[in-house]
């Protein structure tokens, strides 16, 4: 591969492959998580502690993984990245209880947390300015791939042994350590960044990798990139940190835009969409299909908003985002709030098809708007079944497009978010932060980003039981209005300017 464009996307691709393993990781779980409920008997609290243990992992990996990353080099850290994702599967495949499960998936997050440091960073310190977006995006756009490999490997899996297997769920996760052994291989043809090898005194080294990615650069224009590679990192040695005007900025930026990313509600939508489109009435094999599609939406507008983040901007990308947000989710709270009873009947007629064998033993199971026409001396398989079917039927003549309208919303919720945020946060965080203070700032970014998520996934099971969807949905589009002002007031545009150039942008802001 001595053709320096193939190599510099060789190795963005490599590194962007711990995206794929982190989407795969975060949405493989959504086809297992109600079979993994109902096997260990979980109740709501300990259910969304059990689902949320991989994002818990991850906010612990992205808080200290910058340190290493700074420490010990981009490469090195990458590495040790596919190593957990492998254990983590294998781990989550074979767990015998919910206590040495949550232990494997908090492994797995502490893998995403590390890799959302160290990789956008390694990305963006190798790419020439006017290819950063597309390039750093890359790990993005692998992110919704897994996303999408993953919702198709849970169908596949389903497909083949069945809705009923009891041993399906754990092919889900165990299948993971595929691509883990396969990312980790190929970690050890990428090179260090030239960025921190000039920043840890290994200078020639540090130049003779910024040729390979600047093939075109003459000895003077290289030499002169290095020296101002240098001067940066002068600068900000001399300078108190934490009372430094860019870094202060940038810290500010970076957590706001990772906080508004998960008040979106992106990951309880991601991670819980069969359930969430359940509630419409779609039935198990017609949720995990939706899940599919809007897997695949994600994708096609996740390259839509790479295709324009080098030529839009960050910002106008945001402005995008924002707007497309607020009108999918106050579209999909409506449409709860419109067929609200419509929806209820549908679903309870569905758990009560579900049910029909455990009812048999237990009446209880019975929802509560079925139990006077069910009664103790018969309750049938037959005649469970006549009155869950009738009642779908009934429920559906006015529900139908209410649950249309829900799926067509979340599908505008995720375009809206492929195309801006999802686009734009790694790519946004990696370029804002001087060199010195980096790692620290995609760790504080990134750290952001997943308490927030790990909060939301262990919420929103027990805000599903205390609040109606339109109250949880509306919530969200309240929270993207004020997003839409923070990107008006605040947010600049990094588009085309070197990394060494950004800080002097901040200090003049």
């Amino acid at each position: 591969m001595n053709n320096p464009t193939s190599k510099l996307l060789y190795w963005a691709i490599t590194c962007a492959l711990a995206g794929f393993i982190f989407g795969f990781d975060l949405i493989v779980i959504s086809g297992a998580e109600q079979k993994i409920q109902s096997l260990w008997g979980l109740s709501g609290l300990q259910h969304g502690l059990a689902m949320s243990a991989a994002l818990w992992g991850t906010v612990v990996g992205a808080i200290f993984g910058g340190r290493p990353t700074d420490k010990y080099g981009r490469k090195k850290v990458l590495l040790w990245i596919g190593i957990l994702y492998f254990v983590s599967a294998i781990g989550s495949a074979f767990a015998p209880n919910v206590t040495l499960f949550a232990i494997s998936r908090f492994i797995g997050g502490i893998g995403i947390g590390v890799s959302t440091v160290a990789a956008p960073l390694f990305i963006s310190e190798i790419s020439p300015a006017d290819r950063r977006g597309r390039l750093t995006g890359m790990f993005q756009f692998n992110i919704v791939l897994g996303l999408l490999v993953a919702t198709i490997s849970n169908a596949a899996i389903l497909w083949i042994m069945g809705s009923d297997s009891e041993t399906a769920w754990r092919w889900m996760l165990g299948i993971e350590a595929i691509p883990a052994l396969i990312y980790s291989f190929m970690c050890f043809s990428l090179p260090e960044s030239p960025r921190w090898l000039i920043d840890k005194g290994q200078r020639d080294e540090g130049k003779k990798i910024l040729g390979q990615i600047n093939p075109s650069f003459s000895d003077t224009q290289l030499e002169d990139k290095v020296v101002e590679i240098e001067q940066a990192a002068d600068l900000e040695s001399g300078s108190p940190r934490v009372f430094w005007k860019p870094l202060k900025l940038a810290l500010v930026l970076a957590f706001l835009i990772a906080f508004f990313n998960q008040l979106s509600g992106i990951n309880a939508i991601l991670g819980y969409a069969p359930r969430i489109l359940g509630m419409t009435g779609f039935d198990p094999g017609e949720s995990l299909f939706n899940a599919t599609l809007i897997t695949l939406v994600n994708l096609i507008f996740t390259l839509v908003g790479l295709r324009l983040i080098d030529k839009l901007g960050r910002r106008t990308l945001l402005y995008i985002g924002s707007i497309g947000y607020i009108a999918s989710l106050s579209i999909c709270a409506w449409a709860f709030d419109r067929f609200e009873e419509d929806f209820a009947i549908v679903s309870d007629a569905i758990t009560l098809r579900q049910n029909v064998n455990a009812i048999q033993n237990d009446l209880s199971l019975v929802p509560e708007r079925f139990q006077p026409v069910i009664h103790e001396n018969d309750h049938s398989p037959e005649r469970i079944l006549d009155v869950a079917k009738h009642a779908q039927m009934d429920g559906s003549k006015h529900s139908w497009f209410g649950a249309g309208l829900v799926l067509i919303s979340i599908l505008g919720f995720i375009a809206a978010h492929a195309i801006g945020q999802g686009a734009v946060i790694w790519v946004f965080i990696s370029e804002i932060f001087p060199a010195a203070a980096r790692g620290f700032g995609q760790s504080l970014g990134s750290a952001t980003h997943w308490v927030f998520a790990a909060i939301l996934t262990f919420v929103f099971p027990l805000a599903m039981e205390a609040f109606t969807a339109t109250q949880i949905f509306g919530f969200f589009a309240f929270m993207m209005i004020l997003q839409l002002v923070w990107v008006i007031l605040m947010v600049p545009e990094t588009k085309g300017v070197s990394l060494e150039d950004m800080q002097n942008n901040l200090s003049n802001r």
